[in-house]
């Protein structure tokens, strides 16, 4: 595991941006970052040989929606070994009680940034207009940028210096519709404020792209790389290790 701090050595550097924890409106359920939306890229990358580090917006503590912990009473991500074992390991538990904030990050010292989704992001990432300004300059200074599944939803938003938005003109990916119609029959409700697909769909110039429902699929387009939800964390860090190289 790493730390927050800067690295001195010569490997490459990855940061991992996750959520904070919100309330739902839709649900007014508590809600945060999707666990293997963390866990699984993480892996790739250690295995890598990279150095990764972990930050939120506002730093501190933040939690794991429910569904995604192996360890939650609902059973629903059990079969997720991958996280259980990342969260059981006792440098990543106390990193996720008390994460960077972005604002004490140093973007110099990352070599690419990968934003991880889930449920908060609807909430707190979609109109954070620090964490694009953070997005916008990552890009604009060279880094890789990626983003998975829910965190995608900052590229209906960010835009580079010169005011246009740093999805136009490019090929990216996000939660389907067909996902977000999925999950709603499963709970029997509404449960996130909008729609990515949609609101992508209505950007003049970007090619928003989707895939089977719940199948990993990740799109590179240059130094953006995408993936389109929970399913598709190691495709975008295999992106990214690739983009980067070792």
């Amino acid at each position: 595991m790493s730390s927050p701090a800067a690295t001195t050595s010569a490997k490459k550097r990855v940061l991992m941006i996750v959520a904070n924890p919100a309330i739902s409106p839709a649900t007014g359920w508590p809600v945060g970052f999707w666990a293997a939306e963390l866990t699984h890229p993480w892996t790739e990358f250690v295995h890598a040989g990279y150095d990764v580090a972990l930050a939120s917006p506002r730093g501190g503590k933040t939690i794991i929606d429910g569904y995604s912990d192996p360890r939650d009473a609902s059973g629903y991500s059990k079969h997720d070994i991958i996280s259980l074992g990342v969260l059981s390991h006792p440098d990543m538990a106390a990193m996720l009680e008390n994460t960077a904030a972005l604002a004490a990050v140093n973007l110099a010292d990352y070599d690419a940034i990968f934003v991880c989704g889930g449920q908060s992001p609807m909430v707190t990432f979609v109109d954070d207009t620090a964490l694009h300004a953070f997005i916008a300059r990552a890009y604009e200074a060279g880094k890789v940028v990626a983003l998975v599944c829910h965190g995608t939803c900052v590229l209906l938003k960010v835009r580079t210096s010169d005011g246009k938005l740093l999805a136009e003109g490019k090929t990216w990916t996000g939660f389907a519709n067909s996902e977000e119609r999925f999950a709603e029959q499963a709970v029997g409700g509404k449960i996130q404020p909008f729609w990515i697909e949609t609101e992508a769909k209505k950007i003049a110039g970007t090619n928003f792209i989707t895939h089977n429902a719940f199948e990993p699929f990740a799109v590179r387009d240059g130094r953006i790389i995408t993936g389109q939800q929970q399913n598709s964390g190691r495709a975008a860090a295999a992106l990214v290790i690739e983009a980067l190289g070792k």
